[in-house]
């Protein structure tokens, strides 16, 4: 029996805990700072554009409603008090508490993400394979010329040109929106909310291929030129049956890995196309807040999206360690290690 399994089960989770409640003060921190700073007057964003027709007596009582009249750390230490208490506070854009408009958001976005997510995977993946096992051909050429164009190109770039072509010129998909315009979603079935949400996702995921097929194909070459694989050949082995057995295991953990630690640029992606398609998640949260000077709202999200990445990159050193055998021995070698040691000192 492992005695020591139970203390490094304990110390890695506590180490990863650790890092997030650092890594969470830093932010908060950060984005606070970044929005005090900021030019944009929070009451005249408030307000709108009834902004020139409101006094000083009125504007005093905006601020002094929103406590945007006390000094940042007066402010900061007022908002920790509440964060502690599990308030995030009340945004000024929904006028709603930051918690529920994070999670009414995020819903939306959640479907938004989720297919875009695994339409870069698989097409990324496939496409890497693909290029990787035609090194230097046509269809390598091809792909990876594909890959880095995608990786210079802007994704409101993007989402604007599938806009005007398949929108506005063809006709084929909505031009904005997650529903029907004048129809309540309790009203909309499965197929509409599918068809707004294609060009927004297909927007994502053709941004967030590039890399994937770069570092699978990158995957899929080392692996062909390895020791094992040239001893599979010499045995006989096709290459549809290296490919498939020796290639594709060795070019999915990199590839996953990958996939789960672009939570990140993923949330940063669908910030600019829920813009362009009008799509009310938590991306058009994000800048309507921004626009809007919502303090309480943008802690808020930094925050979450803060939780959402880490999340994201610890899910993939859990698969990346189960899919990659050479991790695997790694950790195997320094339990065996720690036994070792333990029982010298014993």
């Amino acid at each position: 029996m492992d005695l020591l399994s139970p203390v490094r089960v304990i110390s890695a989770v506590g180490g990863r805990v650790l890092r997030l409640a650092l890594l969470l003060a830093t932010v908060a921190v950060a984005s606070f700072v970044l929005m005090v700073n900021s030019p944009v007057d929070p009451v005249s964003a408030y307000v709108g554009a009834d902004v020139a027709v409101i006094g000083p007596e009125q504007r005093a009582l905006i601020a002094e409603r929103w406590g945007l009249d006390d000094p940042p750390l007066e402010r900061f230490g007022a908002w920790l008090g509440n964060l502690l208490q599990g308030d995030l506070g009340h945004s000024l854009t929904f006028n709603q508490p930051v918690t529920e408009v994070i999670a009414q958001r995020f819903l939306t976005s959640l479907a938004l993400m989720s297919a875009a997510w695994l339409l870069s995977g698989l097409i990324g993946f496939a496409l890497g394979v693909l290029a990787g096992v035609q090194r230097g051909r046509a269809a390598d050429r091809v792909v990876t010329w594909w890959a880095y164009t995608l990786a210079s190109a802007p994704t409101f770039w993007v989402g604007l040109l599938l806009l005007y072509v398949f929108s506005v010129r063809l006709g084929w998909t909505p031009v904005c929106c997650a529903v029907p315009v004048g129809v309540t979603a309790d009203e909309v079935g499965l197929l509409d909310r599918i068809h707004h949400l294609l060009l927004p996702a297909v927007t994502l995921s053709i941004v967030g291929v590039a890399p994937v097929v770069l570092h699978t194909r990158h995957a899929v070459v080392e692996a062909l030129e390895s020791d094992y694989v040239a001893f599979a050949r010499a045995q006989g082995e096709s290459t549809a049956g290296v490919v498939l057995h020796r290639v594709l295991r060795n070019a999915a953990a990199p590839a996953l890995l990958l996939q789960f630690s672009s939570w990140g640029e993923l949330f940063g992606g669908s910030v600019l196309a829920e813009q362009v398609f009008s799509y009310p998640g938590l991306g058009a949260a994000t800048t309507a807040a921004a626009l809007g000077q919502d303090v309480p709202l943008l802690l808020g999200i930094a925050l979450f999206t803060t939780v959402f990445v880490f999340v994201g990159n610890a899910i993939g050193d859990l698969v990346h360690a189960q899919v990659d055998p050479r991790i695997r021995r790694v950790g195997a070698s320094w339990r065996s290690r720690g036994r070792a040691t333990a029982e010298e000192v014993a």
